[in-house]
């Protein structure tokens, strides 16, 4: 396992994130000032320079469910509210998506211009933020230093360390449906086109060397695909051509995402569900969550502005039955951490918690209201 995937797995999530965000503000209509907000506190949130430091530190990735609260807290750090089962859906779509952009990145080191390409559009939501603008900036010079310099074979560990991640995710998600790269199951299907890695040559040749390096023999064979080389290496600078366009928006076209459970994905994950006896990671859990949110510096607003819920379904009785019908082992209502003999690091993230709370905002649903008095009640409904 890689100790430096975790940025890279946080920043592109949190761009899917903000893609879904921002075609859900626009599909509802709701006043720009509103929106505009709502994107500029999230992205001011996630790329905070004490969060930074605490995520580019090498460390393990944790269970789904840990990085789950992270963004649910994300997701939140606004005046917006997403209930249950459309921060379900948000999490769904955000994840299934860069699965699916791993998979096919052409070469372990193109994760990082996938990277690259969600901070190019997120940089593209806040144009007129140049305070925050500055923020995404030195996220973008961290990665070029700290990742710019890593070999082939730490790359290829990092695309493991993710696909590991990903392995028993197989929601079924419209749009890759409907484009045909995804099958009824939730699995992907991998292209036998197009652009080779750069640096490599197109398939099609067998060479045999002797033992000085002279090659003796050629022999081709067809390889059954349509592949043709690679033009142009992406650009891995600040500013830059990236050419792969894996990690830009799929959203940028507006058209209804739904995501569904396949009944091989239903069964696997109740074949994996987490044992309810004590995790032996639990407490570095929850030192992780500690540490990164006590990094999300959310600013409170100073006086009373009215919030509002954003649904991720066309309508609220499809929100409703999406939150009755998902399998219960994927909810992501219960984290298993046992803090309890921990008083001293409970009371310190209960008192981070309560941090995030916006203050003056209406009741909007019962999810929303109570959340922070303390770790466990806090993680019991989410």
């Amino acid at each position: 396992m890689s100790v430096r995937t975790l940025p890279l797995l946080f920043l592109n999530l949190g761009g899917e994130m903000l893609y879904v965000l921002d075609q859900r503000l626009r599909a509802q209509n709701i006043p720009g000032d509103k929106a505009r907000k709502v994107l500029n506190d999230i992205i001011s949130t996630m790329f905070n320079r004490k969060f930074m430091e605490e995520l580019f530190k090498p460390q393990e990735l944790y269970s789904k469910k840990a990085l789950r609260t992270v963004y649910d807290r994300l997701a939140h750090a606004s005046i917006m509210r997403l209930n249950q089962a459309s921060m379900d859906k948000l999490y769904d779509l955000m994840t299934m998506a860069f699965k699916y952009q791993v998979l096919l990145c052409p070469r372990p080191k193109d994760v990082l211009l996938v990277t690259f390409n969600h901070l190019d559009s997120i940089k593209g939501f806040i144009l007129d933020s140049p305070t925050i603008l500055r923020q995404v900036d030195e996220t973008f010079q961290q990665l070029i230093e700290i990742y710019g310099s890593l070999s082939t074979g730490e790359f290829q560990l990092i695309r493991q360390t993710l696909l590991i991640f990903f392995q028993d995710l197989h929601i079924r998600v419209s749009t890759f449906l409907k484009d045909k790269v995804q099958n009824s199951n939730g699995r992907f299907v991998l292209p036998v086109s197009g652009p080779v890695p750069w640096g490599t040559e197109v398939p099609g040749v067998i060479r045999m060397f002797n033992k000085e390096g002279e090659e003796v023999k050629k022999t081709e064979f067809k390889h059954g695909g349509s592949y043709v080389d690679a033009q142009m290496e992406g650009s891995f600078e600040l500013y830059g051509d990236r050419v792969l366009k894996l990690g830009t928006n799929m959203y940028s076209v507006n058209r209804p995402v739904e995501t569904h459970m396949s009944a091989t994905a239903k069964n696997l994950a109740s074949r994996s569900q987490e044992n309810i006896a004590p995790n032996p990671l639990a407490k570095e859990e929850l030192n992780f969550l500690a540490r990164l949110m006590g990094g999300m510096e959310i600013k409170k607003t100073s006086g009373p502005e009215p919030g509002f819920r954003l649904n991720l379904f066309m309508t609220d009785e499809e929100e409703e039955h999406a939150a009755l019908s998902r399998p219960e082992e994927l909810s992501y209502d219960v984290i298993n951490i046992q803090a309890t003999q921990d008083q001293q690091r409970n009371e310190e993230l209960a008192r981070i918690m309560g941090e995030f709370e916006i203050t003056d905002q209406p009741e909007i649903t019962e999810q929303s209201t109570s959340k922070g008095d303390d770790l466990l009640a806090m993680m019991d409904k989410l």
